[in-house]
């Protein structure tokens, strides 16, 4: 998607230990123009009609995810909390991810009356690097009894293991912009 590539090229930056931010539109600020195109994006790269729900994880993928549901016919979005609260009553589907830019576990949780096998999910998350928020939301769902309809991610680190490892067990991923190199903080994007 060249949009975001520009985008990530004027407006990324990057960070030492493989960080790249791009607080200044997807995740901290929202550019929802840019977003959009994202949405209309993955409602063409996942065309499947029986796709009824989009699952996420707080807080980034939520304005992603919600924003994208609008391209699929405003389906409800799920987001996988990252703490428990008082609110968060009945079974919950529970997954550990560790999560990359924080150096932290934590469990992620779904209320099950919001999951269920009559479900066909869509996995919509920021970024993909080690792939362990993917994989947790991806355990939710088995464990629901949902299918997996694919997961779509907005930015991939290709030089990290994630997304081959995701892909050689035949998950069906498309990233938006992969990047294969941020050394020397110039960004090099996968040519496909």
């Amino acid at each position: 998607m060249e949009l975001l590539k520009e985008r990530i090229l004027r407006d990324g930056k990057v960070k030492e230990g493989g960080i790249l931010k791009v607080d200044s539109f997807l995740n901290h600020q929202m550019d929802i123009g840019l977003l959009q195109e994202i949405g209309k994006e993955f409602r063409r790269l996942f065309p499947d009609e029986s796709i009824n729900k989009i699952l996420t994880i707080e807080a980034s993928g939520i304005g992603i995810a919600a924003i994208t549901a609008q391209y699929f016919g405003n389906l409800p979005v799920v987001f996988a909390k990252k703490t428990k609260s008082k609110n968060l009553d009945g079974e919950l589907y529970t997954a550990p991810v560790v999560s990359f830019t924080r150096g932290t576990q934590f469990d992620v949780q779904v209320a099950a009356k919001f999951l269920g096998p009559e479900d066909h999910v869509l996995v919509i998350d920021d970024f993909l690097a080690r792939g362990q928020a993917l994989k947790g939301l991806m355990q939710i769902v088995e464990r629901s009894g949902a299918k997996l309809a694919g997961c779509g991610i907005v930015i991939e680190k290709g030089f990290q293991e994630g997304g081959r490892e995701l892909r050689a067990a035949g998950v069906n991923l498309h990233s938006l912009a992969i990047i294969d190199s941020i050394e020397g903080g110039k960004i090099q994007f996968r040519q496909e």
